[in-house]
């Protein structure tokens, strides 16, 4: 009877005032001050955090209480450049003629998986074949895992650009892709490509303004847009409320890019100290992707990894992005954290905050890059990028100090999104 009614008064109880999870977190990390506070609760219910208090609050009967004293607690980390429909492999660019959409989207369950796995709970995905539209749909209707997804649909080329679509093949199955593929000639195409992404369901849009390394075309820098191309992108892209992800390595593209407006530069490979201004001062991010650099330079050492005419790209830029990045970071240029991964195997995106420290930046501002300055990369840094009374539960805890030792971002034991926990070692 005892029982009986101990239960009955747990579920009433619960009815009434809701249950909640109590995270007793032994250090926790303040995103928006920069400082780190020791014996912490994080009170959330469903998936909303309600309190932030000092000490370990007890819990009512129907709590659930997560022990993390002795770990490190953050926000859910987010990665402002992934590619979730691939991953690189030495028989990629022959893979394409043998895979349809259903081959990529069973692959892209996995790669999205093994991302939130690694406690990142918010990505953009900043182009593939549109398979990654249908990705963030069944991960927000919960039939699969994976991060929270932010995507781009189809990334916007020009003619032979590093995203046309048809690059390399045979000519007689090139075609003449046109703004539904992606691939725009003059600002009348500009606008319509823009459109077709906001049919297609895509979050913002994602320009290829300079060549590419991993494109087969001779240049991994020239400018590929016009003045009048990117005015039209960023303006059409402003009336359906996108932000524009401009891929650059070159200068003269970055530099047009950048005074057209668009939002962030991915890369940013041969920034000069003048584009380094123009950035601070119209708060335009730099995502510098590190890791893809390291990754590809590496790759690009093994014989017949890339095609002949993509290797020497790949040993000249992606040797150059973490000394660049230094720059950037040293000049005030606005970080948020990237890392192209899909360049390199998924499931490794926090090697990008060894790199990021490695190049000068301090592990604080590190954390802050894939969090508070990503979230407002994004556009939500009203709901998310820190852990404050009224946001969403996107919670993440490693093993030790990260501010003493950055490689502890590579241990995460703990991992809630939207109030959910996918991980709780």
């Amino acid at each position: 009877m005892r029982i009986f009614l101990f239960l009955l008064g747990t579920f009433i109880y619960s009815t009434i005032f809701g249950q909640k999870t109590l995270l007793h977190c032994g250090r926790l990390i303040n995103t928006r001050a920069g400082t780190v506070q020791t014996e912490m609760t994080v009170i959330i219910e469903k998936n909303k955090i309600i309190e932030v208090l000092k000490g370990y609050t007890s819990a009512a009967v129907s709590d659930v209480v997560v022990d993390l004293k002795n770990y490190t607690v953050m926000p859910g980390l987010m990665d402002c450049h992934v590619h979730l429909e691939s991953q690189t492999s030495p028989t990629e660019y022959t893979d394409r003629f043998v895979r349809n959409p259903p081959d990529i989207a069973f692959a892209s369950v996995a790669y999205a998986e093994k991302t939130l796995m690694t406690g990142f709970t918010t990505v953009r995905d900043l182009g593939g074949s549109g398979v990654n539209i249908a990705l963030r749909n069944a991960i927000n209707k919960r039939s699969i895992k994976g991060p929270r997804v932010y995507t781009a649909g189809k990334s916007i080329a020009t003619t032979g650009g590093h995203a046309d679509p048809t690059n390399g093949y045979r000519k007689d199955m090139m075609g003449d892709p046109g703004p539904a593929e992606g691939v725009v000639n003059g600002a009348a195409d500009c606008y319509k490509a823009v459109r077709q992404r906001y049919k297609d369901g895509s979050d913002l849009v994602k320009i290829t303004a300079s060549g590419g390394v991993l494109s087969v075309a001779k240049s991994g820098e020239n400018p590929q847009f016009t003045d009048e191309e990117l005015k039209a992108i960023v303006t059409a892209a402003k009336d359906y409320g996108f932000k524009v992800a401009a891929h650059c390595h070159g200068a003269e593209a970055m530099k047009r890019a950048v005074l057209a407006g668009v939002n962030s530069v991915e890369h940013g490979t041969y920034m000069t100290e003048e584009i380094m201004a123009l950035m601070k001062e119209r708060g335009t991010y730099m995502v510098p992707t590190l890791t893809a650099g390291r990754s590809v330079a590496d790759s690009a050492r093994k014989p017949g990894y890339y095609p002949d005419i993509i290797t020497p790209k790949a040993l000249a830029i992606g040797s150059k992005l973490q000394s660049t990045f230094a720059k950037a970071y040293k000049a005030g240029v606005p970080i948020a954290f990237g890392t192209d991964a899909g360049v390199y195997a998924h499931g490794k995106n926090w090697l990008e905050f060894v790199y990021m420290h490695e190049a000068g930046m301090p592990a604080m501002e590190a954390i802050q890059a894939a969090t508070i300055k990503a979230a407002d990369l994004i556009g939500i840094s009203d709901i998310l990028g820190s852990i404050e009374k009224n946001k969403l539960a996107d919670v993440i805890a490693v093993e030790g100090d990260p501010i003493k030792d950055i490689t502890v971002m590579g241990k995460v034991r703990f991992i809630m999104k939207d109030g959910v926990i996918f991980k709780q070692d």
